[in-house]
């Protein structure tokens, strides 16, 4: 590495004339000396002063800490010693290969010293240096680290072991920086050494009376910005395995973001909560000077990382990150006698604070009648105890209720600088929440409306933290999908989406994932995200045997925010599970009719369900396939429309029958036909029994409010009572007798200057049919072809002209595009960026 001269003569540490970068390494950024060798390249000859402040190598520290626990307990600590001094002798093999070099020589006199600290650490001596010698134990790590990294920069590069500049005194919210003794000590070792290029040892510092201390865990950030600070820097680097700040933990959202950008603000309210990138402590100094701060990744140096400074640009949404606080309880005293008592929070805050009790977050509400705060769930039972005290008088007489424990809590933050003065942003929080069948025990915001806190069950933290992040549009909305039913509709329902997933994903933020596929018989269920069109492939005889239970139970996951089935068969065994399914927080979609038009307890049953959770019941292509007759007929009533009469052609296979019906062929070979080609059923007689086109007029008046029942409906079925329960075969044979009384109709209806066609017809109150009518030649169903339905609304709005929606009504490819319809529908209403159905 080429080296810079150092500077001709000292130059006072307060200069403004000289500029300064700091850059701080971590432990993952030296794992070996690979990494270490790379750190040359990482600090550019950019600036005058290039202070390097490095943390221990990756792992090192937890080793020191189990030495010292063994040293303590009276274990054999000398195996874990060994292997530490071989990991680093090797190590700096790649930097000195001759053994009795410096560097190596250095190095065994860091664990001689270690040796003997361990020792003494064992032997109890000197009982009075114990917290010292155990920060030497702690803070080992940086001493070796740092004099490896020294000899990989080069020889013009000093070491500085911090304990010898930085003084710090413990306080109750951790270390304090002594910065005009520390500025001191700096001054005057820099007149020493003469040096602009220094690498510093992280993490460990001296107290006044010269006693070794640390920073705590993952202080070698605080030291950094400590060191930027006394060094006057203009910027401050520092270097993780992450490509910087991101929008949440990447273990529990994968699709969180990395952050362009962030106030100090905004960062200190993540790292409190939790956020792994930061020390809670380490923007304070730097914050206070108004040093830039860059979060980079050593190992992917091409990436420009996250800048935290005073002032950021704009985002598009209000909040920047969310964190996760776990392991935390909630501590509620109640009581009628504390509204309107003044002191009341002092008092409760004021135990706990002697009771060394740590506080993460308090609610209260304007009644006074209770006042609850979060705390670490190791310290619940100690802050119970000390409240319990404190108001003991209170409780004994009546006043308080007493002091009540909810455990195995997590704290959810959503933190931004947007947020503030932003309509909605608490709404938007809520109602993602709860659309994930999240429930909140306590919320809190700040008058700087910056945080946004709450309290949550421990198990609803990954499911909470997706749905958040995907709510403040970080992530797509992730909808864990399960489909039951590969047949005709299904497999076209899966093509579909196959067809569209990535596009829908990149452009509307929707994430549909399908993890789950049955059939009446077998099942695959799977973490990772199935391809569409090879799921049904997965149904073999290796497959498991379906369990409706464990479908379910599959597709509603834990860590993911949303679940939906989509129930493509024709089972009314299936249908039986949607109101348990709804009431469990997932979202069904179907074209199975046997929901809508089967038992009306049932259906009461589902309709209960849907109404008392954040589930969403969809059963568009139930009737007319891909056409929009539901949600046409929803739409009039709830814009105040009343509903004289629906009447029209509801099955595409009787349709294309009485369509191509002319006389001029049997009507038997008609439906041979239609059932060659597929139209029909495999067994005919389910499409000319009408019950289909009953169940739908069922659905349709449900729909309008009417209670109406498949046994309330006047059917015409179309198949001689001669022939409705012989086998297939033989009624295939005796079709033909069905031709003469259909002929003698239609010659009928043709003497009068009408046609023949299906029709089903909801009239006043019950008044329902499903048969062959015969209508005039201007009647709208006698311009329909070939497969076409149509539907006929008479409404107060529509009374002389009716309202009709006519299309194709049958087939796979629109009847799966129905299904897929709602699909989008229940992603849309979950939240999807805005305007994405524009896209």
């Amino acid at each position: 590495m080429s080296a810079v001269a150092p500077l001709a003569s000292p130059v006072s540490p307060a200069s403004p004339a000289l500029a300064c970068h700091v850059h701080k390494f971590g432990g993952s950024s030296l794992a070996d000396a690979a990494h270490i060798d790379r750190l040359a390249a990482l600090v550019p000859a950019d600036a005058r002063l290039r202070p390097v402040v490095v943390s221990a190598m990756a792992g090192t520290t937890n080793a020191l800490v189990a030495l010292g626990d063994a040293a303590a307990a009276g274990e054999d600590w000398k195996p874990g010693w060994d292997a530490l001094r071989q990991r680093h002798l090797e190590t700096a093999d790649a930097f000195e290969p001759e053994a009795g070099g410096p560097l190596h020589v250095a190095l065994e006199a860091e664990f001689a010293a270690l040796a003997r600290d361990l020792r003494d650490h064992a032997s109890g001596v000197d009982p009075h240096a114990h917290d010292a010698r155990l920060a030497r134990i702690h803070g080992c790590g940086e001493q070796l680290s740092s004099r490896l990294v020294q000899a990989a920069l080069g020889p013009d590069w000093r070491r500085l072991d911090a304990r010898e500049v930085l003084v710090v005194h413990a306080a109750e919210m951790g270390a304090v920086v002594d910065w005009d003794a520390s500025r001191a000590r700096l001054a005057s070792w820099r007149l020493a050494h003469g040096a602009r290029d220094v690498v510093i040892t992280g993490f460990v510092a001296r107290d006044a009376d010269g006693h070794d201390t640390t920073l705590g865990r993952n202080g070698s950030d605080y030291s950094a910005a400590i060191f930027a600070q006394l060094f006057d820097a203009d910027a401050l680097t520092i270097w993780t395995d992450v490509d910087g700040v991101l929008s949440a933990d990447p273990r529990l959202v994968p699709d969180a973001v990395c952050l362009a950008s962030m106030s100090y603000a905004e960062a200190c309210e993540l790292a409190y909560f939790g956020a792994d990138v930061l020390h809670p402590q380490t923007l304070a100094p730097v914050q206070a000077r108004g040093t830039p701060v860059r979060i980079r990744n050593s190992r992917n140096p091409a990436a420009p990382g996250t800048l935290i400074a005073m002032d950021t640009a704009p985002a598009a949404s209000p909040v920047k990150g969310l964190s996760l606080v776990r392991d935390v309880a909630v501590l509620e005293l109640v009581g009628n006698g504390l509204v309107g008592v003044p002191g009341m929070a002092e008092r409760m805050f004021a135990a706990l604070h002697g009771a060394g009790v740590s506080v993460t977050m308090i609610s209260q509400g304007s009644s006074e009648h209770s006042i609850c705060c979060v705390v670490r769930a190791g310290q619940a039972t100690r802050g119970h105890d000390a409240i319990t005290a404190a108001f003991a008088d209170a409780i004994a007489e009546g006043q308080a209720q007493g002091v009540a424990v909810t455990r195995d809590l997590c704290v959810l933050a959503a933190v931004g600088d947007g947020m503030v003065g932003t309509q909605g942003v608490a709404a938007r929080l809520l109602d993602g929440l709860a659309q994930a069948r999240v429930n909140i025990r306590a919320i809190a915001q700040g008058a700087s409306e910056r945080n946004i806190s709450v309290a949550i069950a421990q198990e609803d933290a990954t499911r909470a933290l997706r749905a958040a992040h995907a709510a403040f549009w970080l992530s797509p909305q992730t909808v864990s999908v399960g489909v039951i039913g590969p047949g005709n509709v299904g497999r076209a329902l899966l093509t579909q989406l196959a067809e569209v997933i990535p596009a829908l994903r990149a452009r509307a933020g929707v994430d549909l994932r399908l993890r789950a596929v049955a059939s009446s018989r077998r099942m695959h269920l799977s973490d990772a995200a199935l391809d569409p069109e090879a799921a049904g492939a997965l149904l073999d005889d290796e497959a498991d045997a379906c369990d409706l239970d464990a479908f379910a139970a599959h597709v509603r996951a834990d860590h993911l925010p949303h679940a939906m089935i989509v129930d493509c068969s024709a089972s009314d065994a299936v249908a039986a599970r949607y109101a348990d399914w709804l009431a469990a927080g997932i979202h069904v979609v179907t074209p199975n009719k046997h929901a809508g038009s089967g038992d009306w307890q049932r259906y009461a049953r589902i309709a209960e369900a849907r109404a008392s959770g954040h589930s969403r019941f969809l059963y568009e292509a139930t009737v007319g396939a891909g056409l929009p007759v539901i949600v046409t007929l929803r739409n009039l009533l709830d814009t105040g429309d009343t509903l004289h009469a629906i009447d029209g052609m509801l099955s595409g296979t009787l349709a294309w029958l009485f369509n191509s019906f002319d006389g001029s062929r049997p009507f038997s070979e008609l439906v041979r036909e239609a059932r060659a080609l597929g139209y029909t059923e495999p067994d005919p007689r389910d499409d000319l029994s009408g019950l289909d086109v009953a169940r739908k007029l069922v659905i349709l008046a449900r729909e309008a409010g009417r209670p109406l029942s498949l046994a309330d409906v006047d059917v015409e079925s179309l198949v001689p009572e001669a022939l409705r329960e012989v086998p297939l075969d033989v009624f295939l044979a005796r079709l033909s007798e069905l031709d003469a009384p259909m002929q003698a109709r239609l010659d009928a209806a043709r003497a009068d200057g009408c046609g023949l066609r299906h029709i089903a017809r909801l009239g006043a109150g019950s008044d329902a049919s499903v048969g062959v009518r015969a209508l005039p030649a201007d009647h709208a169903c006698m311009h329909t072809r070939l497969t076409d339905n149509l539907v006929q609304f008479t409404t107060a709005r529509y009374a002389e002209n009716p309202l009709v929606v006519q299309g194709p009504g049958a087939g796979p490819q629109v009847t799966a595009a129905g299904v897929f319809g709602d699909v989008l529908a229940i992603a849309h209403a979950l939240g999807a960026r805005t305007g994405w159905r524009h896209a």
